[in-house]
């Protein structure tokens, strides 16, 4: 039996009620997750939005800020001070906004500016693209989220009596790194080595270190441990290569599944996650903290059962369903290794 046919004529409540069993719902639902994805900035979204305060978080791709906000939490539970007192918790949610809204908010706004040209082949929905809103507004919203993520970094400085503004240099480093990244004439991003890592690095050291220094005093070890973990988040970085092949290829930039094909990029993008991973498993046995590098291991046993069942199989399809099942295991990983650095005292 043939659905009926929905014209704008048809009036009828026959029609409508047909409508409704057989393809509203649907419709509806569809309609709201494409607007839920435009607004979180994932891809898959779709061009109409009118709302320029909507449109402006569009461009800050709320859905980053997740790993950025739990890198504060690793820093925090490493620095083996936190306590759960009203206080402290207002100043972490505070160096969460910098590091999530402010801060990573300003980095993808730049590096959506930088990457309108990619985005009218890849992504021809996103804001700027789109023409949903102007280049002069895109340079006001990059200020003024620099300007705000460095005020409140120095104001946590002051909060934590550092004598030399850690927080403050941090983000300053940070916003350097987004810059050099997405902006001519070095535009790491181009480097599919390079660009990667100071992405990796940028989602794990970074906020990491910031999140160590507001409750703790960020030492060598620290920086030398989550520079070495980000090499596990430069696997994590290579996994959002593989849905821009196509406008990459087109403007010569060099990600990794364009210079190795699709097949080798998907597996050194595992073997990364994977071995760095096992190499903090490895370095928490030998400072003692055995049960925490067992558990370790434990999550990145899950993970590469997804790597597997996904994201090897067909890693242009499944890239965003593997991220949403082996990320989870990958995030808890780092809290683990956090806890145990944490509890040694490193």
């Amino acid at each position: 039996m043939s659905e009926p046919l929905l014209t704008p004529e048809s009036n009828s409540a026959s029609t409508n009620a047909s409508t409704v069993a057989n393809g509203a719902p649907d419709a509806m639902a569809a309609d709201r997750n494409a607007k839920a994805r435009q607004l979180l900035g994932m891809k898959g979204a779709q061009p109409g939005e009118t709302s320029i305060w909507k449109i402006r978080l569009q461009l800050m791709k709320p859905i980053t800020w997740i790993p950025l906000i739990w890198g504060v939490v690793c820093g925090a539970a490493s620095s083996g001070h936190f306590t759960w007192t009203i206080e402290n918790v207002l100043i972490a949610a505070a160096c969460m906004l910098l590091s999530g809204p402010l801060m990573t908010g300003y980095t993808q706004t730049l590096n959506d500016f930088y990457d309108r040209e990619i985005d009218a082949i890849n992504e021809p929905y996103r804001p700027i693209p789109s023409g949903a809103i102007s280049v002069p507004q895109v340079v006001a919203q990059v200020l003024i989220l620099l300007g705000a993520g460095i005020v409140l970094a120095y104001g946590l400085d002051v909060w934590a009596g550092h004598e030399f503004p850690t927080i403050t240099t941090i983000a300053i480093g940070g916003a350097f790194l987004a810059y050099i990244y997405s902006a001519p004439p070095l535009k790491l991003k181009q480097n599919g080595w390079l660009g990667n890592y100071a992405l990796g690095a940028s989602y794990i050291a970074l906020p990491w270190w910031t999140g160590h220094a507001l409750f703790g005093d960020l030492n060598w070890t620290i920086v030398l441990l989550t520079l070495f973990y980000s090499l596990a988040g430069l696997g994590i970085a290579v996994v959002n290569d593989f849905k821009s092949v196509e406008g990459d290829q087109q403007l010569g930039l060099k990600s990794l599944p364009v210079m190795f094909g699709i097949t080798t990029a998907a597996w050194i993008c595992v073997l990364m996650i994977d071995v760095f991973q096992s190499g903090i498993a490895a370095y928490l046995m030998g400072i003692g903290q055995n049960l925490y590098a067992v558990l370790l291991i434990l999550l990145i046993i899950p993970q590469i059962t997804f790597q597997d069942m996904y994201f090897l199989r067909d890693p242009l399809k499944n890239d965003v369903k593997y991220q949403a099942s082996a990320q989870p295991f990958l995030v808890l990983g780092m809290l683990v290794a956090a806890l145990a650095l944490g509890h040694a005292g490193v």
